[in-house]
């Protein structure tokens, strides 16, 4: 493809009338989330739509129009076990959006849930970090910064592996001397078209929502550089509340480092039951990040001594890929077969999987998702845009 040809974004175009709407797995001000089954494939998929007029009020300053794209974008790029795979996207005249793989296990909140103490064994928290690593690393290389990791993200596919989901708060950062990101194409939600539904629409940065606005604390511009780092930069306040690394609460730039961050308070919290860092307000929980150390009582394990390097303050001295992957708590892992284990530790049994598809109430999609836009407009606060009614940890993005 020469400089000048347009870059293609490949998609399946998902007609509403195409799939039974089964149930409604989550919802909140940024989207609603079905779960649909195919009528053509007979295959259930998780279902994420947006209003389509809450997305043109933002087209002014474009923060849904990039979220909508930078999503898209990224889940149409993914090929990887441990991600999920864009099935479709949809545009009515109400609501856009797109659907992706459905994980009958539900999510890694669900299943420590299950678990008489709300903790895991070692071993099981050696399985799904090992998977966690491998799908942040596949991330990485793509240039993407995940940045929500949390059990809620964090989802248990048919055969046991684990999927990472929600892209909403992710970013794409490049290296210095990487040339300007390309164009990508997303759904188009303006209505000037002439078909009004079915064309594209071409975003013109890959940067995620946020990451060109100021916060409090943070520069004004989209990423800080220095001239000892290879990568640019994040300075967008972004992230769920007990899982942001102490980069982003102190505004002083953030990259990859920061999923590293997060995959310690997720350790943190499968073997102790809750996380690190948690207080009774988001201000002390923000000081505790920033110089409380995480309090790792019991014998010196293994996994005590890499949530300790995971959860360093500082992200130059915290522990990265290769030293995460060559820590003694992963001694004996393949990391070339681990995606090939045909037995994962918990695979969802049959009748959790979707419930009784006989005899579905009928659900009017579009309505729905405009009522949830409806009162989430009556309801919304400056704390939170992004928390759905499954989640029980706060998420929080300031423009």
């Amino acid at each position: 493809m020469n400089d000048n040809e347009e870059p293609k974004f490949n998609f399946h175009e998902l007609k509403l009338e195409r799939v039974k709407v089964i149930s409604v797995l989550g919802r909140g001000a940024k989207g609603v989330v079905f779960l649909v089954k195919d009528d053509e494939t007979e295959e259930f998929w998780a279902m994420k739509a947006i209003s389509r007029d809450f997305v043109e009020k933002k087209i002014h300053d474009g923060s849904e129009y990039r979220r909508v794209c930078f999503e898209q974008s990224v889940l149409s790029s993914f090929d990887h076990p441990l991600l999920p795979r864009l099935r479709g996207v949809f545009v009515t005249d109400k609501i856009v959006g797109y659907a992706i793989d459905y994980c009958p296990g539900r999510d890694l909140n669900y299943l420590k849930n299950k678990q008489s103490e709300r903790t895991f064994a070692d071993d099981l928290i050696r399985f799904y970090a090992a998977e966690m690593v491998l799908a942040l690393e596949y991330l990485h290389n793509q240039g993407i910064v995940y940045r929500d990791l949390k059990p809620e993200n964090i989802m248990i596919q048919e055969n046991g592996h684990i999927m990472l989901v929600d892209f909403d708060l992710s970013t794409k950062l490049s290296s210095k001397s990487r040339r300007s990101s390309p164009n990508h194409i997303c759904v188009n939600t303006t209505p000037d078209s002439p078909t009004q539904k079915h064309l594209l629409f071409r975003c013109n940065s890959v940067i995620s929502p946020g990451d060109s606005t100021s916060c409090s604390g943070c520069s004004s511009s989209y990423s800080a550089r220095t001239d000892s780092d290879s990568t640019e930069k994040s300075n967008s306040f972004v992230g769920t509340e007990e899982y942001v690394a102490p980069e982003i609460v102190s505004g002083n730039g953030h990259d990859f480092a920061v999923d590293w961050w997060s995959l310690g308070v997720v350790l943190y919290e499968m073997l102790y039951g809750t996380t690190p860092f948690k207080s009774s307000n988001r201000n002390d929980t923000f000081c505790r990040i920033l110089k409380k150390q995480p309090d790792l009582v019991g014998e010196a394990t293994p996994l005590r001594d890499l949530i300790r390097k995971l959860l360093e303050k500082d992200p130059n001295q915290r522990i990265g890929l290769d030293g995460i992957k060559a820590h003694d708590f992963f001694r004996g892992v393949d990391w070339d077969s681990v995606l090939q284990i045909s037995r994962p530790p918990y695979i969802p049994l049959n009748e959790e999987q979707c419930g009784d598809t006989n005899g579905i109430n009928k659900i009017d999609v579009e309505l729905f998702v405009q009522d949830v836009f409806a009162f989430s407009a009556v309801e919304k606060t400056n704390v939170n845009d992004n928390i759905t009614d499954n989640h029980t940890k706060e998420t929080f993005l300031v423009f």
